[in-house]
């Protein structure tokens, strides 16, 4: 998962890039495309129960890449966000954009005021000019392409216009295009178009501390709006852990800015946990919810997926109430399961395969 923190100059972008990942990259720095990343274990609980039952070699967490992209400003041309910056925002797989709320004298705002509605919407703006310049620019070649006597298939051409068309009519009402429902079929047809409108989009309004976020309205599908105090959460990421634990307590904050951005970033981008365990390794995997177990063995080697024939199959929560992995196969609990079987979150798996 590659999830880029976005939003306009002076909005916190690097704030909470060094909440999220404990970094220490300098912050206020403007006018220039720049580019931090960093990969941070994705917390989980429930690893660490399993490890301190198997007692394994290794333990392993998922990860969670944060690309912290300095550079948009809501001010592209007519000719769309060009050159290395938009080549960095269609390789992520959803935006975490952070909106000024914060009042600071000291930190001027690109727009002279803080306005957190009219900077959400001027972000919006500038990813939907860019798609719409993208898909216009395809339905020209499309339409050339009809025409031609020869070269691709024409059913698939006309497929193609469909489906871009009516990414146009959506854009031309300055509606982003995760808010389109999106077939199989029309999925694959999008191969290698990495439109910043389809992502989804976490929208985080960065306050000052003790601070009320305002009421944002924004009901586009695959998308969220959270509060957080981002100076404060860049501090305590910075303290030991039994000292960032007085301060979240202190402050009333539940828990850190990294799991909650994590949480729903899973959300949004349709992903759950799996785990496999043994005495060599616990280790949490990623896969997208609906996946049946082939595609989870996928995620495990390619080989698992190539010679799948069942997969024993346990939840974490029975796992953790009988006590282990012997009185779970006494009482029956862990079962077999074929190629149709639905992966749930926190289900473990053993792959039986066969190459």
């Amino acid at each position: 998962m590659k999830l880029g923190i976005i939003g306009l100059p002076q909005s916190g972008k690097t704030t909470l890039f060094n909440a999220l990942t404990r970094a220490m990259q300098p912050t206020g720095v403007t006018g220039k495309l720049e580019v931090h990343t960093a990969v941070v274990d994705v917390p989980d609980v429930r690893v660490d129960k399993l490890s301190a039952m198997f007692k394994p070699k290794k333990t392993i967490y998922t990860k969670v890449t944060y690309v912290d992209i300095a550079g948009l400003d809501g001010s592209s041309n007519k000719g769309g966000i060009s050159g290395a910056l938009l080549n960095q925002l269609t390789q992520l797989d959803g935006f975490i954009e952070v909106v000024r709320v914060f009042e600071d004298e000291n930190v001027m705002h690109i727009n002279d005021s803080v306005d957190p509605i009219r900077d959400v919407q001027s972000m919006d703006s500038e990813f939907l000019l860019n798609d719409l310049i993208a898909v216009e620019r395809k339905l020209e070649k499309l339409n050339e392409e009809v025409k031609r006597p020869m070269g691709r298939d024409k059913e698939l051409v006309e497929r193609e216009l469909v489906l871009f068309n009516r990414f146009h009519e959506t854009l031309l009402k300055d509606i982003p295009l995760r808010d389109i429902e999106i077939s199989e079929y029309e999925e694959k047809l999008l191969s290698g178009f990495g439109f910043l409108s389809r992502k989804p989009l976490l929208i985080v309004m960065n306050t000052a501390e003790g601070q009320s976020a305002p009421d944002l309205t924004y009901t586009h599908k695959h998308s969220k709006v959270v509060s957080l105090q981002g100076k404060l959460e860049m501090d305590i990421a910075q303290l030991s852990a039994e000292e960032a634990e007085m301060f979240l307590q202190e402050y009333g904050i539940e828990e850190p800015s990294l799991n909650r951005m994590i949480k729903l970033s899973y959300d949004l981008l349709g992903l759950q946990s799996f785990f496999t365990v043994g005495p060599d390794e616990c280790r949490a995997w990623t896969v997208r919810r609906g996946a049946c177990a082939p595609e989870a063995a996928g995620e495990i080697h390619s080989d698992l997926q190539k010679g799948f024939i069942r997969a024993e199959v346990i939840s974490y929560d029975d796992l953790m109430a009988l006590g282990g992995m012997n009185e779970a196969k006494a009482k029956g609990r862990l079962r077999l399961e074929g190629k149709e079987y639905v992966v749930q979150d926190g289900d473990i798996l053993n792959i039986r395969f066969n190459i």
